[in-house]
Protein backbone atom coordinates (compact mmCIF):
# COMPACT_ATOMS: atom_id res chain seq x y z
CA UNK A 1 0.00 0.00 0.00
CA UNK A 2 1.35 3.62 -0.92
CA UNK A 3 1.61 6.14 1.96
CA UNK A 4 0.24 9.41 -0.47
CA UNK A 5 0.36 13.02 1.17
CA UNK A 6 -3.36 12.61 1.48
CA UNK A 7 -2.50 10.13 3.58
CA UNK A 8 0.16 12.43 5.56
CA UNK A 9 -2.42 15.69 6.00
CA UNK A 10 -4.27 13.11 7.94
CA UNK A 11 -1.92 12.28 9.89
CA UNK A 12 -1.19 15.82 10.82
CA UNK A 13 -4.81 16.68 11.27
CA UNK A 14 -5.11 14.12 13.86
CA UNK A 15 -1.98 13.57 15.84
CA UNK A 16 -0.18 17.41 16.18
CA UNK A 17 -0.62 19.81 18.88
CA UNK A 18 -2.80 23.01 17.36
CA UNK A 19 0.38 25.18 17.34
CA UNK A 20 2.17 22.85 15.64
CA UNK A 21 -0.91 23.21 13.06
CA UNK A 22 -0.49 26.55 13.39
CA UNK A 23 2.77 26.41 11.50
CA UNK A 24 0.71 25.49 7.72
CA UNK A 25 2.82 23.00 7.18
CA UNK A 26 1.52 20.64 3.71
CA UNK A 27 2.88 17.88 2.73
CA UNK A 28 4.39 18.04 -0.74
CA UNK A 29 5.95 14.57 -1.35
CA UNK A 30 5.77 10.89 0.32
CA UNK A 31 8.32 8.34 -0.81
CA UNK A 32 9.71 5.40 0.37
CA UNK A 33 12.36 6.60 2.61
CA UNK A 34 11.63 9.99 2.64
CA UNK A 35 9.24 12.98 2.69
CA UNK A 36 8.91 16.43 1.44
CA UNK A 37 6.82 19.45 3.61
CA UNK A 38 6.45 22.90 2.90
CA UNK A 39 6.11 25.53 5.69
CA UNK A 40 4.79 28.71 4.28
CA UNK A 41 6.59 32.30 5.08
CA UNK A 42 4.40 33.97 7.33
CA UNK A 43 5.48 37.17 9.60
CA UNK A 44 3.71 35.71 12.76
CA UNK A 45 6.77 33.06 12.65
CA UNK A 46 9.49 36.14 11.83
CA UNK A 47 11.81 37.09 14.71
CA UNK A 48 12.91 40.37 15.21
CA UNK A 49 14.69 41.71 12.60
CA UNK A 50 12.42 39.76 9.88
CA UNK A 51 13.98 36.05 9.56
CA UNK A 52 12.07 33.29 10.25
CA UNK A 53 12.34 31.89 13.87
CA UNK A 54 14.75 28.91 14.62
CA UNK A 55 12.16 27.75 16.97
CA UNK A 56 9.72 27.27 13.65
CA UNK A 57 12.67 25.74 11.52
CA UNK A 58 13.05 22.93 14.35
CA UNK A 59 9.75 22.36 14.91
CA UNK A 60 9.13 22.60 11.01
CA UNK A 61 11.65 19.65 10.49
CA UNK A 62 10.62 17.80 13.65
CA UNK A 63 7.07 17.42 12.78
CA UNK A 64 8.35 16.47 8.78
CA UNK A 65 10.27 13.52 10.54
CA UNK A 66 7.39 11.89 11.80
CA UNK A 67 5.81 11.98 8.48
CA UNK A 68 8.48 10.88 6.72
CA UNK A 69 8.91 7.91 9.63
CA UNK A 70 5.43 7.23 8.86
CA UNK A 71 6.00 6.59 4.81
CA UNK A 72 8.53 4.71 5.78
CA UNK A 73 6.68 2.30 8.00
CA UNK A 74 3.41 2.63 5.36
CA UNK A 75 1.48 4.38 8.58
CA UNK A 76 0.95 6.41 11.37
CA UNK A 77 2.13 4.78 14.70
CA UNK A 78 3.27 6.23 18.31
CA UNK A 79 7.20 7.45 18.66
CA UNK A 80 8.54 10.48 20.23
CA UNK A 81 11.95 12.55 19.53
CA UNK A 82 14.86 10.85 21.38
CA UNK A 83 17.43 13.51 19.60
CA UNK A 84 17.60 16.92 16.82
CA UNK A 85 20.31 18.88 16.34
CA UNK A 86 20.02 21.99 14.13
CA UNK A 87 22.20 24.30 12.40
CA UNK A 88 21.64 27.37 10.80
CA UNK A 89 23.86 28.45 7.56
CA UNK A 90 21.52 31.63 6.79
CA UNK A 91 18.35 33.55 7.30
CA UNK A 92 15.40 33.10 5.79
CA UNK A 93 13.02 36.18 4.90
CA UNK A 94 9.80 36.46 2.83
CA UNK A 95 10.38 32.73 1.58
CA UNK A 96 8.37 29.54 1.97
CA UNK A 97 10.96 26.56 2.89
CA UNK A 98 10.99 23.24 1.58
CA UNK A 99 12.11 20.96 4.11
CA UNK A 100 13.57 17.87 2.73
CA UNK A 101 13.56 14.79 5.28
CA UNK A 102 15.78 11.54 4.21
CA UNK A 103 15.40 8.61 6.97
CA UNK A 104 18.69 7.01 6.79
CA UNK A 105 17.97 3.85 9.08
CA UNK A 106 14.54 2.54 10.18
CA UNK A 107 14.95 0.01 12.89
CA UNK A 108 12.32 -2.20 15.28
CA UNK A 109 12.82 0.44 18.04
CA UNK A 110 14.37 3.71 16.67
CA UNK A 111 14.84 5.58 13.19
CA UNK A 112 17.41 8.40 12.45
CA UNK A 113 16.55 10.98 9.86
CA UNK A 114 18.71 13.74 7.62
CA UNK A 115 16.91 17.10 7.36
CA UNK A 116 17.49 19.85 5.13
CA UNK A 117 15.31 23.00 5.19
CA UNK A 118 16.12 25.27 1.55
CA UNK A 119 14.39 28.39 1.13
CA UNK A 120 12.09 28.41 -2.13
CA UNK A 121 14.28 29.01 -5.27
CA UNK A 122 17.16 29.42 -3.07
CA UNK A 123 20.07 27.19 -4.30
CA UNK A 124 21.63 26.03 -1.02
CA UNK A 125 19.95 25.11 2.53
CA UNK A 126 19.34 27.80 4.91
CA UNK A 127 19.33 24.76 7.77
CA UNK A 128 19.90 21.53 8.64
CA UNK A 129 19.20 18.60 10.91
CA UNK A 130 19.47 15.25 11.80
CA UNK A 131 16.96 13.60 14.25
CA UNK A 132 16.56 10.58 16.26
CA UNK A 133 13.38 8.79 16.62
CA UNK A 134 11.95 6.19 19.27
CA UNK A 135 9.31 4.01 17.71
CA UNK A 136 6.61 3.04 20.90
CA UNK A 137 4.01 0.85 18.87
Amino acid sequence: MTFTPADAEQILAENFAPWVLALGLTVKETGERHAVLRLPWSQSLARDGGGLSGQALMAAADTATVIAVCAARGGYGPMTTVQQSTSFQRPVTGADVLIHVRITKLGKRMAFADITMTPEGAPEPAATASTVYALLG
